[in-house]
């Protein structure tokens, strides 16, 4: 906790124009009282709150995402740092996504925006008789309400991002002073945290509005302020961790002194179930009462004015930028580096569908047989006979460009010049032995934007999807499933999120609670891949055996489609160790400073 021992009594904030991320800034020039007196001041000080909401994109070293510390994919870089996560050499005092102190300064800041709300002075438009003064004025005075209450809404989400990697930790209401002896703070039980969280989303959730609009938030923001649906899918999401098995079954810990820290102690894993399945439908319901509904196009969920898209209920706006495309574009394409590599552990969890119309099926993936292989690619549906991958496959990954069967499949990246296709084969453009070619034989996709053109250096909007409403369907499937299995509505929601228009896989019917779990877990997968929930999936899940798997891709051989063999190859052997690694560590420096602070279990 050192890093409370730099608080600062003299802050200024401010919001860059148009589609600028946010930033903080010190001024010793501004005092509290003037911050707090100040519209425009407190404003700009709101807005700074959401500073520290990921870019997932970017995360890792700026160029990692977590997906590569998943069995999603592999980082080209061998000694990126993401790679700690892979071999099993983090460490309290090495933890690549050590975000303890980025949190808590934001917490930080959050309770200082709190301390007061009545000293904003609105004199001017309020005194002022005219019409569009006095409009003004209620719009004001309606803004500064409902700054609380983002405020609120922020400091949850920040405690919740700290609680699903440590477990309990402080929970910090208040600003502290100077004189805090931060020797003597110690952590809060699990339970009290989730409490803590839950009552703060149910407090923001009605003075929020429900999506946000021109009528709540400037242009600029719409899309990536508070609203009433985030505060509920943060509660949703909380509640579905806490039902979850790593909140539950502390055995792991072998004999941790204080399991109160690692576990929930109030009520029973059913009711946890009951209230998570029922946080999402409640959401859901929300939803159904404003017209929202799933987007008919899941590609354009995370490329450009995908803030506009009302299925997103909150994003962080990383600006115009060309970076997450110079990042991951094949590297046979100009400017491109080709590091985020998805792996053929995740291209095989996306199924074959059988046939067409009412009467298609779908079947896990198999190696095993011929037909599937020989259709590995096939996204398209030439014949009632045909067999086809997912659609979701090729949204989220660049597979090699030319099908084993059916059209080719382009890219898209023309650059100025005619399109080609993506070449994983071997001896192919984007291949080893480039320089940062795969070594799984494939490229990320989601949120490439495919017309930029990075010869010339264009730009494009890039938003991070931090809450979804397809995420919550799934939520509701995978709590009404532990709590209430058969239950028609679990086939209901998850055949909602299956049904989408440029997805259309067929429905799921109706299976036991332990094969219907199956499919709802690797829905998550396949749905959400790249979204940052499969590094915490296999956690909650306490899914060792994945955490630990070989990591695989595909060799492919010939260079043509008649000729093209594919098959799978081991690229990385993981490390993962289940007496302690379902939980960060707290950094070193904090605990040697904080001696009340109890490291976590085996660390």
């Amino acid at each position: 906790m050192k890093n409370f021992k730099y608080l600062s009594i003299f802050l200024v904030f401010f919001l860059g124009i148009g589609c600028q991320k946010l930033d903080i800034e010190i001024d010793t020039s501004l005092s509290r009282d003037l911050i707090d007196s100040s519209y425009p001041n407190k404003s700009r000080e709101i807005a700074a709150l959401y500073g520290a909401l990921p870019d997932g994109m970017l995360y890792i070293a700026g160029n990692g995402m977590m997906a590569s510390a998943t069995d999603e994919a592999e980082h080209t870089f061998e000694r990126h740092p993401l790679q700690s996560f892979n071999n099993g050499s983090w460490n309290p005092i090495n933890v690549p996504d050590d975000v303890w102190s980025r949190y808590y300064r934001q917490i930080r800041l959050c309770n200082q925006a709190l301390i007061s709300f009545d000293k904003v002075d609105l004199d001017g438009s309020k005194n002022d008789p005219s019409s569009s003064s006095q409009a003004l004025y209620i719009a004001q005075l309606a803004e500064v309400k409902r700054w609380e209450f983002e405020a609120r809404f922020l400091r949850a989400y920040y405690y919740f991002e700290l609680v699903k990697r440590y477990g309990g930790v402080p929970l910090l209401k208040e600003s502290l002073s100077l004189e805090t002896d931060f020797s003597t703070i110690k952590r809060n039980s699990l339970q009290e945290c989730i409490d803590f969280i839950v009552a703060e989303c149910e407090a923001s959730e009605p003075q929020l509005p429900p999506y946000s609009s021109l009528a709540n938030y400037p242009p600029a923001e719409i899309g990536r302020r508070a609203t009433k649906y985030a505060a509920m899918a943060l509660k949703s999401r909380v509640l579905l961790y806490a039902a979850s098995d790593l909140f539950n079954m502390p055995t792991w810990a072998g004999g941790y002194a204080n399991p109160e820290l690692i576990s929930l102690t109030g009520g029973s894993r059913t009711q946890r179930w009951q209230a998570a399945a029922d946080a999402a439908k409640r959401l859901i319901d929300t939803t159904d009462k404003y017209a929202v509904a799933l987007h008919g196009n899941y590609q354009e969920l995370f490329i450009a004015n995908n803030f506009n898209r009302s299925e997103n209920f909150l994003l962080t706006n990383a600006g115009a930028n060309n970076t997450f495309e110079r990042n991951n574009n094949p590297v046979g394409f100009p400017n491109a580096n080709g590091l985020t590599t998805p792996t053929q552990n995740l291209v095989d969890a996306y199924e074959i569908k059988v046939g067409t119309g009412t009467t298609a099926t779908s079947v896990a993936f198999d190696w095993n047989n011929p037909n599937h292989v020989s259709n590995i690619y096939n996204f398209s549906n030439p014949n009632a006979t045909s067999l086809t991958r997912d659609p979701r496959l090729r949204f989220n990954v660049a597979t090699n460009g030319i099908a084993t069967t059916g059209p080719q499949i382009p890219y898209g990246l023309t650059f100025g010049t005619p399109a080609r296709f993506v070449q994983t084969f071997v001896g192919g453009l984007d291949a080893q032995p480039i320089a940062n070619a795969t070594k799984t034989g494939y490229y990320t996709r989601k949120y490439i934007q495919e017309g930029l053109n990075i010869i010339n250096n264009n730009t494009g909007i890039h938003s991070w999807v931090l809450f979804r409403l397809g995420e919550v369907y799934l939520n509701y499937a995978e709590a009404l499933n532990e709590v209430s299995p058969g239950d028609p509505r679990i086939t209901q929601y998850l055949n909602l999120v299956r049904a989408r228009a440029n997805v259309a896989m067929p429905p799921i019917s109706t299976l036991p609670q332990l094969a219907m779990r199956t499919r709802i877990r690797n829905e998550r997968r396949v749905e959400l891949a790249f979204e940052d929930h499969r590094f915490w999936d296999l956690r909650r899940w306490m899914d060792e055996t994945t955490l630990k798997a070989n990591i695989t891709g595909v060799n492919i051989t010939g260079n043509t489609r008649a000729t093209f063999v594919h098959t799978p190859i081991v690229v990385e052997s993981r490390v993962f160790d289940a007496t302690k690694m379902y939980l960060y560590p707290l950094p070193f420096s904090e605990v040697n400073v904080a001696k009340g602070l109890v490291q976590n279990p085996n660390w």
